[in-house]
């Protein structure tokens, strides 16, 4: 089943991370969404994000490294469409989204960033959401 997914991280405290080519960032603790797609395996894609023990190939998988990163939550949509796009304006939209690093996971697209950031907000709103 293909597909869009949004996952709901935790960082649980600073850290400068380096994300591939990309380069080094700060991240602060706190709450970040990040918007992929799954052209083949919706599934399998989750549960590859879900490992902590993988090969680092995607910007998410260096974030995902860190051991201070959980994943929290995961929202996967079924479509046929390349969806995840729309989903990060969605997510954009939100009060207090911000992006602390520009082209992360949108490195094929003209969004500015897949990762965005939202502090200490609680994030079961979000998780209702609609999508």
């Amino acid at each position: 089943m293909k597909g869009a997914y949004l996952l709901f991280i935790k960082l649980k405290k600073d850290e400068r991370i380096k994300v591939g080519k990309l380069g080094s960032f700060n991240f602060k603790k706190g709450f970040y969404v990040y918007s992929g797609s799954a052209l083949k395996n919706l599934e399998a894609r989750i549960k590859r994000h879900k490992r902590k023990k993988k090969k680092k190939f995607w910007h998410i998988d260096y974030l995902l490294a860190s051991k201070n990163a959980r994943i929290v939550n995961v929202i996967g949509i079924p479509s046929k469409k390349r969806i995840e796009c729309k989903l990060n304006k969605i997510v954009l939209s939100l009060p207090g989204a911000k992006i602390l690093v520009k082209k992360f996971g949108s490195s094929d697209c003209n969004c500015k960033s897949h990762l965005v950031y939202f502090g200490e907000k609680d994030l079961r709103e979000l998780a209702e959401y609609n999508f």
